[in-house]
C-alpha cells in the first residue's frame, strides 16, 4: 500500500511516518520511483510505535524495543532478557521526572497561595516540607 493508505488505516500522518523510517521503526520498501510502499506488517509494527510512544519511551529506546517484543493485539510483552532491565530503567527516568514535576506544582501551589484572592491549592502543601531536586542526567 502507498503512504496514503497506510495514513488511513494508521491515524498516523505522512509526516510522522517519514519519521519512523528516518528513525530506523519503519521501514518500506521502495519502488524505482521513489515511493514508498508499506506492508501489512507496517501496519501492525506503526500501533507498536504507538503503544510505545504513549508508554513515554524515547524513539531511539524503542527502537531497541520494537524486535524484542511480542504483539499479542492487547498488549506487548518482552521477549529479549535484557529489554526487561532496559524498561525498568526508563520507568524510574519517569518516575524522577513525574516527582520533579509534582514538586514543581508544590512549589508554585505556594507562590500562588501567597498571592492576593488565591483559590485554595490542592494538597494544602506546607511550603517548608517542599524541596526541589536537580533533573536527573541521562547518559
Amino acid at each position: 500500500m502507498r503512504i496514503g493508505e497506510m495514513v488511513r488505516r494508521t491515524g498516523v500522518s505522512e509526516r510522522l511516518l517519514r519519521y519512523y523510517e528516518e528513525q530506523g521503526l519503519l521501514a518500506p520498501t521502495r519502488l524505482p520511483s521513489g515511493y514508498r510502499v508499506y506492508s501489512d506488517a507496517d501496519v501492525d509494527t506503526v500501533r507498536r510505535i504507538r503503544f510505545l510512544l504513549a508508554a513515554g519511551l524515547p524513539t531511539a529506546l524503542i527502537a531497541r524495543v520494537l524486535p524484542c517484543v511480542r504483539d499479542d493485539s492487547t498488549t506487548l510483552a518482552p521477549v529479549c532478557s535484557d529489554l526487561v532491565a532496559d524498561l525498568r530503567r526508563e520507568r524510574e527516568r519517569i518516575t524522577c521526572a513525574i516527582n520533579d514535576l509534582e514538586a514543581s506544582r508544590s512549589v508554585l501551589d505556594t507562590v500562588i497561595a501567597a498571592g492576593p484572592d488565591a483559590p485554595e491549592p490542592d494538597a494544602g502543601v506546607d511550603a517548608a516540607e517542599v524541596t526541589i531536586r536537580q533533573p536527573v542526567s541521562q547518559g
